[in-house]
């Protein structure tokens, strides 16, 4: 079996996007919820090596490990909905339109335009931190669905604002464990709640939620984020974009 991450779905300019990436790993190793580990950053439109195992799959860049994937369903409190409408309000506060590590992310990242990127925006609101999301067309699986795999880019990159970046400086993706109970509609106006769940020295933990137009869960996942050995002064260096 063979997995190829396309430059689109960039995270860092020249590797995959964590979220995205461990969505399409969850793909190989079955069942609704997977947690996956990220070893080394995805490289990007080569084939990596797909190995089945007994308890999951293990992802090869040559002999090199790239990620290992196994079933698995968080259990998490969720906190209280947030509306879509507020979600906006708390948009605007991004972090990322003042400073942001990697511009291009697929999935956070100010530079991509709409339809090409998910410019999924988490700002702060009442303790938690939100953005809005309609996903466009070209997310699209089968008939008005959107794939599983952007799904989990969805709870990807807000779990990193909540565990302070980017006043921590670079912060990575380490292990993503999901649950994807559906898959939103093409349009379908959706809610992104992330929250803070503690730390242990550079190791992040953080909770993720997407939520759907009627307020249904869609999918929710725990991350352990990989921060910065030291943090850095906060510096601004990108403009927010009109539009």
């Amino acid at each position: 079996m063979e997995l190829v991450i396309p430059s689109r779905f960039n995270g860092p300019p020249e590797s995959g996007n964590g979220g995205y990436t461990c969505g399409r790993v969850a793909g190989f190793a079955g069942g609704t919820g997977a947690r996956i580990v990220l070893r080394l950053p995805p490289p990007l439109d080569r084939p990596l090596r797909v190995v089945r195992g007994d308890r999951g799959v293990i992802v090869f860049d040559g002999e090199a490990v790239v990620a290992t994937g196994e079933p698995a369903a968080p259990e998490l409190e969720l906190p209280q909905p947030v509306s879509f409408a507020d979600a906006q309000h708390a948009s605007a506060r991004y972090p990322g339109f003042d400073s942001h590590s990697f511009p291009t992310c697929f999935v956070c990242g100010p530079s991509r335009a709409a339809g090409d990127g998910l410019r999924i925006f988490a700002g702060p609101l009442n303790g938690v931190f939100a953005a809005p999301w309609v996903p466009d067309a070209s997310l699209a699986d089968d008939g008005d669905r959107i794939a599983p795999e952007f799904v989990w880019a969805s709870l990807d990159c807000p779990g990193a604002i909540a565990v302070g970046w980017p006043e921590r400086g670079e912060t990575l993706l380490g292990t993503l464990e999901a649950n994807v109970r559906s898959r939103p509609r093409v349009g379908e106006r959706c809610v992104i709640v992330s929250w803070p769940l503690g730390e242990e020295g550079r190791k992040l933990h953080a909770g993720t939620a997407l939520l759907g137009e009627n307020g249904d869960l869609h999918g929710c996942a725990r991350a352990v984020w990989i921060g910065a050995r030291e943090r850095p002064i906060r510096a601004r260096g990108t403009s927010r974009p009109r539009g």
